[in-house]
């Protein structure tokens, strides 16, 4: 998410209280501002002290602490927040939350804030699923609050079911997007293709490539924090599946031909970053092949070439990763593929492309422009991608 937002946590009195901290320690590295004011309840589960010690400042509690710096107007906190996140929600502060009462800190600043508000529920399994709990969910989504969870899985109380605390990386992820909503691709819809294909050659073997998927993920979470609307569709990675978006799993160069295009209907750009395989077996063995004596020889024939073939009013995007001859391969795959911009990196340079977190690039727009970068973090290529595909939009 864009860095130096002013984000205000509330903690609630759940044992899901331990991994706000995590939380907050996580957003304080993404060079956020952070605020935490706790319920009494919660500093049974963890001390303030805890939190202090990671955003540096003393988290707030007491509603009639004289001493505290929001003692004058203890709703300031509302008034500075960008966002309002809850993490975790009982089922007492969602209920008080839906039926307006302010008796603490917490509730006073929910009920005073005009900044979104993030609530990640964590409580017994029962206790989510009382339909007085569930209405009170809904009456808050109505009036604009953003939910992220419950999970599903083993609770305090013995019980399974739904009452986890969502993960942490789960409600960055939806923080992030919310954020993002007056972003400038705000009401776009946005195509990401990530990871490599998998071309059966039996039930058991494939052929594929070296692509982790990194550089298209951080794209698809980019371009949600900036306000737009995304569809995933991935190959298989080892990757988790981001929060905020539209996620497609696919396997096969076929599969992802035909998820992409139903997917940019009505889209606004397509950005391929996915290592999609050239060629496939021409044959797929029902069995799994025997290992024999002699050589296996495998005739493959072409996949459909994705980006060339599909036609639409957006931005398209490609990839080249080259070993050799990296500019006249991009500017090739750039004319002949009609692409609005190619992004193209050399994978012989250390540290840039596959399974990396860094990439070095050379962007190429329509009209041959180009622009070598550095050696960056590929979350912060995402993002200079991004600006110009933001700029391309504007006047499609």
């Amino acid at each position: 998410m864009k860095k130096g937002n002013h984000i205000v946590m509330g903690i609630t009195g759940s044992i899901g209280a331990y991994k706000a901290v995590d939380l907050a320690s996580k957003l304080i590295q993404g060079e956020q501002k952070v605020s935490v004011i706790m319920t009494s309840e919660a500093m049974q589960f963890v001390t303030p002290l805890t939190f202090s010690s990671i955003i540096g400042k003393p988290a707030v509690y007491d509603l009639f602490n004289a001493s505290s710096e929001y003692a004058i107007q203890h709703v300031s906190l509302a008034q500075s927040a960008d966002l309002l996140a809850i993490v975790p929600a009982t089922a007492n502060v969602i209920a008080k939350l839906a039926s307006g009462i302010a008796d603490d800190m917490l509730t006073c600043t929910a009920l005073a804030a005009r900044s979104p508000i993030v609530v990640a529920p964590a409580m017994d399994a029962n206790m989510y699923d009382n339909p007085v709990t569930q209405e009170n969910v809904r009456k808050l989504k109505e009036r604009g609050f953003v939910f992220v969870g419950p999970a599903y899985g083993h609770l305090a109380s013995g019980l399974t079911g739904p009452g986890r605390l969502a993960e942490n990386d789960e409600i960055l992820d939806i923080m992030g997007q919310v954020l993002g909503r007056k972003g400038d691709l705000a009401q776009k819809r946005i195509v990401v293709t990530a990871g490599g294909t998998q071309e059966p050659l039996d039930p058991v073997r494939f052929v594929s490539n070296n692509s982790s998927g990194k550089m298209g993920y951080a794209i698809a979470e980019a371009a949600r924090d900036r306000g737009a609307e995304v569809t995933l569709v991935s190959g298989p990675t080892a990757l988790c599946k981001p929060a905020g978006m539209e996620f497609i799993p696919v396997r096969t160069a076929r599969e992802m031909l035909a998820a992409v295009c139903k997917a940019t209907v009505q889209s606004q750009a397509l950005i391929m970053a996915a290592a999609v395989a050239d060629f496939t077996p021409s044959r797929v063995s029902p069995g799994k092949i025997k290992k024999s004596s002699g050589e296996l020889v495998l005739k493959l024939g072409r996949t459909e070439d994705i980006l060339g073939s599909i036609k639409g009013d957006f931005v398209k995007v490609g990839f080249a990763a080259e070993s050799e001859h990296l500019e006249e391969e991009a500017l090739r795959k750039l004319k002949a593929k009609d692409l609005d911009l190619i992004v193209a990196n050399d994978i012989t340079v250390p540290n840039s492309g596959f399974a990396v977190d860094t990439n070095q690039v050379i962007i190429i727009d329509k009209k041959g422009k180009k622009e070598n970068l550095p050696l960056m973090l590929k979350t912060e290529l995402a993002d200079r991608i991004l600006d110009k595909v933001a700029a391309l939009v504007s006047v499609k």
